[in-house]
């Protein structure tokens, strides 16, 4: 249902290095990029979108952390979530939920959440038996 979400950042190159590392588990890589921000996802196509805010380019006049969001990103396995857990973590995220079963969401709920250096809420998840 979502074409794509763009979240600020502080520093572009910083946030590109973690996300780099902690998508790649999930199958997402750098796909698009422009001065100040870039776009992941698969098949050339952007869906996430990381970007500094600057007046006239992104999205001026948010600060980072200001308004922190969680995003949930789908997991193809299980391994999946715990590898992104693994990269989030040794990327410089913080530890935000260990990888599991979140029964309190549904019986099949695997996710794992970490906080990235900008203060948002990012997790993986699937929605699948093992």
């Amino acid at each position: 249902m979502i074409d794509h979400i763009v979240v600020t950042v502080a520093s572009y190159e910083k946030s590109k290095a973690f996300y780099t590392k902690v998508l790649a588990p999930l199958g997402y890589g750098l796909v698009a990029e422009y001065p100040g921000g870039g776009g992941f996802g698969k098949d050339k196509k952007p869906s996430f979108w990381i970007g500094e805010a600057r007046p006239g380019y992104w999205q001026a006049g948010q600060a980072p952390g200001k308004a922190p969001i969680h995003l949930a990103l789908l997991a193809p396995s299980r391994a999946a979530v715990r590898a992104f857990h693994a990269a989030a973590l040794e990327a410089g995220a913080t530890d935000y939920g260990a990888p599991g079963l979140w029964p309190r969401y549904h019986a099949n709920y695997y996710g794992a959440f970490v906080v990235d250096p900008d203060g948002n809420n990012l997790e993986a998840v699937i929605h699948t038996p093992e």
